[in-house]
């Protein structure tokens, strides 16, 4: 299991138009990780304030797409995408050295 950021939208009970977000850790089997793909609607969301508070301006997200058995579940994350592959690549590595 790989350890990521991802970025979730607080359900608002008032249905205000302007959407809040959270960031929360979760846990990916790689193995089930389809495709990856920069999302920059979610830089302009943390542009525009909505996103939470201390989180670099330079920072990129990425869109996961997870195969869930007959469809997809997609999420998004904090990190550019070859930052992601990257912390993927490392996590097989260390997988290979482990199991032999």
């Amino acid at each position: 299991m790989i350890r990521l950021t991802e970025v979730c939208e607080l359900l608002d009970s008032t249905k205000t138009i302007k959407r809040k977000y959270t960031l929360r850790e979760v846990y990916i089997n790689p193995e089930h990780i389809i495709s990856l793909r920069e999302d920059p609607l979610y830089e302009k969301k943390m542009l525009e304030g909505h996103l939470p508070k201390g989180l670099d301006s330079r920072q990129r997200f990425t869109r996961l797409t997870l195969s869930r058995g007959n469809t997809g579940m997609e999420i998004v994350v904090v990190g550019a995408p070859q930052i992601i592959q990257d912390n993927l690549e490392k996590f097989e590595k260390e997988r290979r050295i482990l199991h032999g």
